[in-house]
C-alpha cells in the first residue's frame, strides 16, 4: 500500500471517529437527561388519627354487635386465616397456633407452639384474649405487638373483625359476651328529638315567642275571678 492511499484511510478513519464524537456531545447538549423532583407513581398514604387523616375509629360496644354479628361471614373471612391456622379442636400447629378457644385463652400459651418472646411477653401482662385485645391485634399484628411472628397485613374494617371474632368465639371460646354499653346505647337517642314533647315547646337554644304571638300577661290589680287580658266594664258617663 502506497503512503498515499496509507494517508487517505487512516484520515477517514480519523474523520469518521471526529464525527461520532461530535455528534454524540451535539446530541447531548440537544436532548440532555432531566431528572424529575417527585415520581410520578410515588403514593403516599396519611396515618389514621393523623392531622388531616381519617377520623379516629369508634370504640365497639361488643354487647350489642356480638348478638348479631354475621358468624357465616366471619368463616367466610377466617379463610385468608387457614393457611396459618388450624381452629379444630385438638387441630394441628402450622405457622400460627391452632385457634380452637382463643376467645378468653391466655395469649401465648397453646401447648407445642413456638411463640415469639414478645407475644409472651403480652401474654404476661394480660390474663386472657378479650373480644378487645383481639380485635387491636387482628387489626394489625405487627403494630399492636411489634414483634409477633403473625405478618398478617390485618383487618382494617370493624364489621369484618366483629363477624370473625364472632365466628372464632362459636369455635370453642369460653369469654361471655358483655352486657350492653348503656352509654353507647343511649347516644343515638340522644340525637333525636324525644317523642312526646309539647306541642309548640321551644327546643333548647331556640328563641321563644315574643310580641303578637306571645301569651299577654295578666292584668295586675284586675277585678278577682277574671280571666287574663278581660277587662273591667266602664259605666258610661251621663
Amino acid at each position: 500500500m502506497s503512503d498515499l492511499t496509507f494517508n487517505k484511510v487512516a484520515g477517514a478513519v480519523l474523520a469518521t471517529g471526529l464525527a461520532i464524537v461530535g455528534l454524540r456531545e451535539l446530541s447531548s447538549g440537544v436532548f440532555a437527561p432531566h431528572p424529575v423532583d417527585k415520581p410520578g407513581y410515588l403514593v403516599q398514604v396519611a396515618e389514621g388519627g393523623a392531622e388531616g387523616g381519617a377520623a379516629a375509629e369508634a370504640p365497639i360496644d361488643w354487647g350489642t354487635v356480638l348478638p348479631t354479628a354475621d358468624v357465616a361471614a366471619g368463616e367466610a373471612t377466617f379463610a385468608k386465616c387457614k393457611s396459618c391456622h388450624s381452629i379444630e379442636q385438638g387441630g394441628p400447629n402450622g405457622t400460627g397456633p391452632d385457634l380452637w378457644g382463643v376467645v378468653g385463652r391466655k395469649p401465648g400459651t397453646h401447648g407445642g407452639f413456638a411463640y415469639s418472646p414478645a407475644m409472651t411477653d403480652f401474654g404476661a401482662k394480660q390474663p386472657v384474649w378479650d373480644y378487645e385485645h383481639l380485635s387491636e391485634f387482628i387489626k394489625g399484628p405487627q403494630k399492636y405487638i411489634a414483634g409477633t411472628k403473625m405478618t398478617f397485613v390485618g383487618l382494617k374494617k370493624p364489621e369484618d373483625r366483629i363477624n370473625l371474632i364472632a365466628y372464632l368465639r362459636s369455635q370453642g371460646g369460653t369469654l361471655p359476651i358483655p352486657a350492653p354499653n348503656p352509654a353507647a346505647a343511649a347516644a343515638p337517642e340522644a340525637a333525636a328529638p324525644a317523642d312526646g314533647a309539647a306541642p309548640g315547646a321551644a327546643a333548647e337554644g331556640q328563641p321563644t315567642a315574643t310580641g303578637s304571638t306571645a301569651t299577654p300577661p295578666a292584668p295586675s290589680g284586675g277585678p278577682a275571678g277574671q280571666g287574663p287580658g278581660a277587662s273591667a266594664a266602664v259605666p258610661a258617663k251621663k
